[in-house]
């Protein structure tokens, strides 16, 4: 038993938050992102990411909630906590919370929910939109190669990646 809790615990590193992002530009290719931006969105959604975005930079590490390292579902539980919204610790947990939306109808403060590893659906990356206009959605989330940072949903990584979209507030 005690050999067994070592690799159980590399493993869930291994597969949680993984987001690899390679520099070809292959993967800089963009992709169109239909998306409704009409909608202004709330003073809190806006809050929640302003304190959000104060954690850019900051390192990964697994399990994670401080400006000394975060993992994904660190800075979303975080930053929605600091603002009196309490949601799951864990991606699997967050993937449940709120209600479902099409990425269409994002809007500043929902979550997004990616599936990093390859041939396979299961979601195990989440970040929370920044910001939406025609053509592109961003987010931001701790990638477990570059820390803390904002991405966007038209990068073909993330395009590809996508699964699901939720909103919380």
């Amino acid at each position: 038993m005690k050999r067994l809790l070592p690799f159980l615990l590399l493993t869930l590193f291994v597969v949680s938050c993984k987001s690899k992002k390679t520099a070809s530009n292959k993967s800089r290719q963009t992709h169109n992102v239909k998306v409704n931006t009409t909608a202004k969105p709330s003073a809190e959604a806006e809050s929640i990411v302003k304190y959000a975005k104060t954690f850019s930079g900051t390192r990964y590490k697994y399990g994670g909630t401080t400006k000394s390292g975060m993992d994904c579902s660190g800075l979303i539980y975080t930053s929605y906590k600091k603002h009196d919204v309490n949601l799951p610790r864990t991606t699997s947990g967050l993937k449940n919370s709120g209600n479902w939306i099409d990425l269409k109808e994002v809007n500043v403060g929902d979550l997004v929910f990616f599936a990093t590893n390859k041939n396979s659906r299961n979601v195990n990356h989440v970040g929370i939109v920044t910001n939406v206009r025609t053509g592109n959605v961003e987010f931001i989330h701790a990638s477990s190669s570059k820390g803390v940072m904002i991405s966007s949903i038209a990068e073909k990584y993330w395009y590809f990646s996508f699964v699901q979209a939720r909103r919380v507030l």
